[in-house]
This record gives structure tokens, C-alpha cells and sequence, in this order.
């Protein structure tokens, strides 16, 4: 008669002497080592189900504990489990406006100087007019006021510049530097100053006598006086840096300017340079009243509108989309809706280049930065020949993605010199621009992604406007715009005059909803997946998990895909955290994320809304292993004025910073180069008033 207890105690010395009975018999898992040494396949292969040995629960663990140690450990779950479901995009197909960029006609229709048509010929190689450069020169030829709507990259600095060159030259008494400015240009940011400057130069090549200037922030005042003084008839400048100078600049007058013209129009108001350019307004009028005036614009907004009523004398609206905008009015009750999502927006439905391929990515907060890193390792590294831009919302991220990407793609400053790269034949060249760089970095930068073939430029919405940056393929757009017409200039940057070029535009699950904000106004965007773009990171053994016995891998496994995404995580991460000062640097740029991102406007509230981010997976995206705990003890703006103190009873009659000051630290971002000099002055003579006064009063 079989006994239970004798037979377990059987099976127990047969446990003791290595040789398991058949019933107890198991599938040997990945975590069952022989002694000394991992088990290999063929090692497993060979000893068969005989020798296999079942230890005891603590020394099995011990064991395995002692064997992790040498094995290399990855744990894949921390990036890519719990994270949201990424939804289907949902959106009706629009048909989108597009503009005919180019014309058959010629520049040699119109009435112009022959060397001003040699110029552009020769010079500036077009043979061609575009669309608003046919519809516009021929209004400003005749001395009308206009209102220039047309999309970006279709050449509306060439549609103000030839007729305004072509009547200086033609005027019946020559004109002399010294009588100085008969054209006033303003424009928002200091590269686009630069460049118009560049442009405008150019078609003064045959007309030697008419001198172009441009004056903006970041530039030594003392040197644009000099040049004030001289002579500058073309002056291009920036809102502030100009009111600067008519406040502060005797020599300075525009009793000539015959000609202003506003491009950038509702970027200038956007930027909160209304009240600039009222003053100049002002300053126009008081010396000349009759002048010829143009507004410029990729959008119409309210703002530009009002500005059009008080600057333009009887315009004549020049809209390229208008001509190809005839479209019915939503018919649905769901497309009425989603075009009324917003009432501080324009709803406007935006043309854009007919060769401008448009994508949205939808990617987890913890994914983001791998993503990045995979996208531009695909576009840059593996395919060549690519040209690309990445907006961020803050200079803190521009600065911080700059070197972190930097130091682990590219191995280094030293590694972007020719021949050094320690990863490739083909290095990665990055570039950051974003306002508070000083002017003379900014101009070198600017300058040399103008004139490269390949790079990444990093940079915030200075480089969203107006900028001719040739030969670039690729717009990503990691933080998402505020608006539709903010999205319009950024993608605008690419696919100019005719050219190719494709944008991406990445969104948290949280904010799918944009993508139908978009389709509102005639924007149509196709999805490209993650999983595809990470796995374009096979190519790239750096990031291959390196395991005994293990072949290399020819397909895209998903598993490794997940693999080689951790591994590059990894590396993120522990550059980060490889000094204090990294690891500060990057809570400082999470915080002006977190900070930008309250700023969306309330419309778009229920689409970015701070408390539908993981504070945790974000900073993920910020190479930080744990969301950060001293967010607010960071030396931001924001937190300054969380924890300033409560002013003493003394102090309270003291002035406080009013809303004039904090808006010109607002723009600091497309700074005007205004100083606060004169307003330490007048409190220097303040406090020695008070003090005389406190003298008289007796005791």
C-alpha cells in the first residue's frame, strides 16, 4: 500500500541526488543557470531533461540574484508600459486651399528699370513672377495703398521691394544719402531685418546712390546713430529698436518717407508691438502725412484689420487664397462646431504650398524624447541629405535639447568635425537660435544654416516668421503652436518658391482633438505611426542590446525595437543624471515646458490642459528618471514670483513693476534692444528728491 509520506519523502532524496522524477519534470525558464556560468542554448540543448536540477526556493533565488549581476539588464516595461492608449484619429478629409505659386509671366511685362530686370535676373536668378508679386507690383506702380494677404515662401519681400526700388531710382531729383530715410520698413524679428536687408541690397546693386539700413536690438546704439547721421534711405527696422531712436535719436526724421511698409503685420501685434507702432505712426504723421503705405500678411487677424483701417488711405486687398477659396459653409452640426472652437481665432481656412506633405505623430509623454531622437536619426543620419527645424516653446528646452542631443547622437562637439565622428560617415550638425541669444551668436547661427546643406537648427518661434532658409526638407513641430495661423508660419519654413518639403507635427493622446482644430480650417494632416519611426533605430547597432549567444537581428522585431529604444533612453538618462548641474538644467527646462504650456489660450483649454500631463512620463521626456519633487525652488520668472515676500508696511508706497515693464520682458524673446538706462535715471533723481525733502522737514 502506497504511503503519501513515504513517497514524498522519495521524491525529496531523489531531488537530493540531481535526478528529478518525471512527474516533477518543468520546462526550464531563462532564470535556470548552471553553476558558474549562464546556460547557453546549445548547452541546455545538450543536457537534456536528465540533468536538469531543481533547487531549493532560496537558493534559486540566490542564484539568479548572482547571476544578474553579469547578465546585462534592460528593463523595457518602465518606457513602454502604462502608458495612455493612442486614439484613432478621427477627422473628416478636407480639401485643402492651395495657391498657384508660380506664373508664366515674366518680369520684362512690366514697366521697370532694365538694370532693376538684369538684377533679378542675374542676381537673384527668377525669370518669374509669383502670384502676389504679379498682383501686387502692379498696385504699388501706380501709388495705391495695399493690403498683402498671401501664404508664406510666395515671395511678398520681392512684391513690396521691386516697386519700391523702382520708384526711388525713377524720382526727378537724384536722391542723397544725407537727406535720409524715403522708405520705412518694419519688420518683427531681427533675422527677418537681416534678410530683407540682404534682399533689398541686392536689387540696389545698379543704383549705388540709394543706401539701405537696417537697425534693430542686440546692435550697439552708438554705431546706428553714426550711420543715422550719415544717411540711411531705405531703413529697415524693428518696432522697438526704432521708437527707441525717435525718443532718444535727434538727428533722426522723416520728412522724405514717402514709402512704410509693414511686413509681418500680425506678428508685430502678436508680439505686443501695437503701441510701437502707434508711436510711429505718430511720428510719421506729424512730419509727413501723404505717403504710400503696405501691409503685409500670410494671415488676417482682427488685429491686422485694425491696423489696416488706421494706416492704409483707401487699400486695395490683394488675397491669392481668396481666388481659389470657394468653399460652401459647413453643412454638419459637428463641423460647425469644430469650426467655432475658438472666438479669439480668425476662422479663416489658410492656403498652403501644393508641395508641402503634412503629418501629425501621436506619441506618449515617455516615448517623446527616444521618438525625437529616432526621427532625426532616420531623416538625418540614414536617408542623408536632409535639412531640418525644430520648434520648441522656450529657450530653456532649445538650450537643454541642444546639448543633450548633441552629447548623445553625435558623441560630442569634437565629433560634428569632418572625419571625427565616432558613430558614422555622416555626422549630425546641430544648431540652436531662440531670443536670448546675444545678436551677434544669433547672427552667426543664422547665417550659418542659411548657407549649409544639412543640420538641425533647434529654436523657438523667432525662426517661425518670414525667414527664406533654403533647402530645408523637414519642419517638426515638438511643442505644439497655439493657433492654426502659428502653425501656417512654422510649417512655412520649408516647401518655398516651388520646392518639396514635409512637416511633422507631434501631439500627446491627450491632444488628438488639435488635429481636428486643424481640419476647421482647411488643414489636412496624415498620420505617420511611432512604431515606424522607431524602428528605423535597426540601423544603428550603438543602440543593439548586447546578449550572450544572441544573433544579430536582420528584421524589426518589436520586442527589440523596445529593446533598442530603452538602451538610447538609458543613455539620455544617464547623461542627465551624470552631474548635479545636468540634472538641475533639466528640471529647469521641464518647468518653462510646464510653463509654456499653461499658456495656451482658454479656447484650447480642453486640448492642452496641465492637468492631463503625467508629470512623471514627462520628465521622462527630460532625460529625468523621477518626476522632479522642487519644481517651484528652480530660478525661473514664475517661481520668483511665487515666492517673493510680502512687502513691509514701509515699502508698500513704494511703485511696483507695472504692466509696461512686464511686457517688455514678454518680448524679450524678439527683443528690441531697449534698455531700461533712462528709467534708472529718473529714479536716481527721485530718490535725491525725496532725500532733499526728508532734509527740510524738521525734526
Amino acid at each position: 500500500m502506497f504511503c503519501p509520506q513515504s513517497g514524498a519523502l522519495k521524491r525529496k532524496l531523489q531531488s537530493a541526488h540531481g535526478n528529478p522524477p518525471v512527474k516533477r519534470k518543468r520546462k526550464l525558464s531563462i532564470n535556470t543557470f548552471r553553476k558558474g556560468a549562464i546556460a547557453t542554448e546549445a548547452d541546455r540543448r545538450e543536457e537534456g531533461s536528465s540533468s536538469q536540477k531543481t533547487l531549493p526556493k532560496k537558493q534559486l533565488t540566490v542564484k539568479q540574484n548572482e547571476s544578474q549581476k553579469t547578465k546585462p539588464f534592460i528593463k523595457t516595461s518602465s518606457l513602454f508600459k502604462n502608458n495612455p492608449d493612442i486614439p484613432e484619429i478621427r477627422r473628416k478629409e478636407v480639401q485643402q486651399l492651395q495657391e498657384n505659386v508660380f506664373t508664366t509671366d515674366s518680369f520684362s511685362q512690366l514697366e521697370l528699370h532694365p538694370h532693376l530686370i538684369s538684377t533679378i535676373n542675374t542676381v537673384l536668378n527668377i525669370c518669374s513672377m509669383t502670384s502676389v508679386q504679379k498682383q501686387t507690383i502692379p498696385v504699388l506702380l501706380q501709388g495705391r495703398d495695399a493690403l498683402v494677404r498671401s501664404q508664406t515662401g510666395s515671395g511678398k519681400t520681392l512684391a513690396y521691394g521691386i516697386p519700391l526700388v523702382q520708384s526711388l531710382q525713377g524720382m526727378e531729383s537724384k536722391i542723397q544719402r544725407s537727406d535720409g530715410p524715403y522708405a520705412l520698413v518694419l519688420v518683427p524679428t531681427r533675422e527677418l531685418a537681416l534678410q530683407s536687408f540682404d534682399t533689398i541690397q541686392k536689387l540696389l546693386k545698379p543704383f549705388t546712390w540709394i543706401v539701405p539700413g537696417v537697425l534693430m536690438g542686440g546692435e550697439k546704439r552708438k554705431s546706428e546713430k553714426a550711420r543715422l547721421r550719415k544717411g540711411i534711405n531705405i531703413l529697415i527696422s524693428t518696432p522697438g529698436r526704432l521708437v527707441d531712436h525717435i525718443r532718444s535719436t535727434e538727428c533722426i526724421h522723416f520728412r522724405r518717407t514717402q514709402w512704410l511698409i509693414i511686413d509681418e503685420a500680425d506678428r508685430i501685434l502678436d508680439l505686443g508691438f501695437e503701441k510701437d507702432v502707434a508711436v510711429i505712426l505718430n511720428a510719421l504723421n506729424a512730419e509727413r502725412e501723404t505717403r504710400q503705405n503696405v501691409l503685409l500678411s500670410a494671415t488676417l487677424t482682427e488685429g491686422v484689420t485694425r491696423l489696416a483701417h488706421i494706416s492704409l488711405n483707401d487699400p486695395v486687398s490683394i488675397s491669392i487664397a481668396d481666388e481659389i477659396q470657394k468653399v460652401p459653409e459647413p453643412a454638419s452640426q459637428t463641423d460647425r462646431e469644430a469650426s467655432s472652437s475658438s472666438n479669439c481665432m480668425e476662422q479663416e481656412n489658410f492656403a498652403v504650398p501644393e508641395t508641402l506633405q503634412q503629418y501629425v505623430m501621436m506619441v506618449p509623454s515617455k516615448l517623446r524624447l527616444v521618438t525625437l531622437a529616432a526621427f532625426i536619426l532616420q531623416k538625418c543620419k540614414f536617408e542623408k541629405h536632409h535639412k531640418m527645424i525644430i520648434f520648441f516653446s522656450s529657450c530653456e528646452q532649445v538650450e537643454f535639447y541642444h546639448e543633450l542631443l548633441v552629447k548623445v547622437l553625435s558623441g560630442g562637439p569634437e565629433s560634428e568635425q569632418p572625419g571625427r565622428s565616432p558613430l558614422s560617415s555622416v555626422s549630425l550638425h546641430f544648431l540652436r537660435l531662440h531670443g536670448d541669444m546675444e545678436q551677434e551668436e544669433r547672427t552667426e547661427v543664422f547665417q550659418e544654416f542659411l548657407k549649409s546643406k544639412t543640420g538641425i537648427l533647434l529654436c523657438t518661434d523667432v525662426a517661425a516668421r518670414g525667414l527664406d532658409l533654403p533647402q530645408v526638407t523637414w519642419i517638426v513641430q515638438y511643442n505644439a503652436p497655439a493657433s492654426p495661423a502659428e502653425y501656417i508660419h512654422r510649417i512655412g519654413r520649408t516647401a518655398r518658391i516651388g520646392c518639396r518639403g514635409s512637416s511633422l507635427l507631434v501631439l500627446a493622446p491627450s491632444e488628438a482633438e488639435y488635429v481636428s482644430l486643424l481640419a476647421s480650417h482647411k488643414i489636412n494632416v496624415s498620420e505617420l505611426k511611432m512604431e515606424k519611426v522607431l524602428a528605423s533605430l535597426m540601423k544603428d547597432d550603438r543602440f543593439r542590446l548586447h546578449r550572450p549567444g544572441r544573433k544579430k537581428s536582420c528584421g524589426k522585431n518589436p520586442q527589440e525595437v523596445r529593446e533598442r529604444a530603452t538602451v538610447l533612453q538609458t543613455k539620455f538618462e544617464n547623461h542627465v543624471h551624470s552631474s548635479e548641474g545636468t540634472v538641475q538644467w533639466a528640471k529647469k527646462a521641464l518647468q518653462s515646458f510646464l510653463c509654456a504650456y499653461t499658456t495656451y489660450p482658454k479656447d484650447l483649454k480642453h486640448i492642452f490642459h496641465i492637468k492631463s500631463l503625467h508629470l512623471g512620463h514627462v520628465a521622462k521626456s527630460f532625460g529625468l528618471r523621477d518626476a522632479p519633487q522642487n519644481l517651484t525652488a528652480l530660478p525661473t520668472a514664475s517661481s520668483k514670483r511665487k515666492t517673493k515676500p510680502r512687502p513691509k508696511r514701509s515699502e508698500l508706497h513704494k511703485k511696483t513693476p507695472g504692466k509696461r515693464h512686464l511686457a517688455e520682458l514678454l518680448r524679450s524673446e524678439y527683443s528690441s534692444g531697449m534698455d531700461t538706462a533712462g528709467a534708472k535715471v529718473k529714479k536716481k533723481k527721485k530718490k535725491k528728491q525725496r532725500k532733499a525733502g526728508n532734509q527740510q522737514i524738521p525734526a
